[in-house]
């Protein structure tokens, strides 16, 4: 076998290195950063969605997304929990990052760029204590038209939510404690909107061995009442790293 020769080592490139990088920065074009906060609740079976009144006059009458702009000295994460406490008045609200929009037109007043976050809330348990500009639940299907780009958020933010809660229970956080699996199959239609097979949708949380049945029936139901259950969380903290999911294809 013929014996391999290591070829020359290239020459080094000159490097022009920067020296001042507030000159660099400078030179970037300016471009406000903002956070919008895209929060899910449900209750009576209903996917709904908080929303607040927009301020703009080409906006007049429509509705928009919680949001507004990063401060200088804040994290994107920091600046939307401060937009939601001063918006809302809630502090203890779990916020998942999602993706940044950025289309040149978005903004009437031109380029801006914002993160958009997101949060699903089981409504009974946080109240708002703010209500400025008209902020409340809006059933997440009567909603038509928004300002800005924010149907557009909304929109991936509703396609993300459906794949996260078929990726992780996050519903369970969503019912009572002891709930019917009636009640279970109408959160999961409620945020996939589609209706589900009954007999499909028992059998995979079946198979799952997750639920525990308490020994207890639903009481003053208008149909024939059902086994009541929780969701085993122990087991599930022991067991999520094989946790793959459900389907409901």
């Amino acid at each position: 076998m013929p014996i391999m020769k290591h070829s020359e080592p290239l020459p080094a490139l000159p490097k022009t290195m920067i020296s001042d990088p507030q000159k660099l920065v400078a030179v970037y074009p300016k471009m406000p950063l903002t956070v919008d906060c895209v929060i899910f609740g449900f209750e009576e079976n209903e996917l709904k969605v908080l929303l607040i009144r927009s301020d703009l006059k080409v906006y007049e009458g429509l509705w928009s997304l919680l949001g507004n702009n990063i401060l200088s000295n804040e994290e994107p994460d920091d600046a939307a929990y401060r937009v939601l406490r001063e918006r809302t008045g809630m502090t203890d609200v779990y916020l998942e990052q999602v993706r940044a929009f950025g289309n040149p037109g978005r903004h009437p007043g031109g380029r801006v760029l914002t993160i958009a976050y997101c949060s699903l809330l089981n409504i009974r348990h946080h109240q708002l204590k703010i209500h400025d500009n008209e902020l409340h639940w809006h059933s997440y299907a009567s909603i038509k038209e928004m300002a800005f780009d924010h149907k557009e958020i909304l929109e991936f933010c509703h396609r993300w939510l459906q794949k996260r809660i078929q990726e992780h229970p996050l519903g369970f956080n969503l019912l009572p404690d002891k709930f019917s699996l009636r009640e279970l199959q109408n959160l999961y239609e409620a945020i996939l909107g589609v209706a589900l097979d009954r007999r499909n949708f028992r059998k995979k949380f079946a198979s799952m061995d997750l639920l525990i049945d308490i020994g207890e029936m639903e009481q003053d139901v208008p149909h024939r009442p059902g086994k009541l259950y929780k969701f085993d969380f122990e087991k599930y903290e022991k067991t999520k790293r094989k946790w793959v999911g459900i389907d409901f294809e």
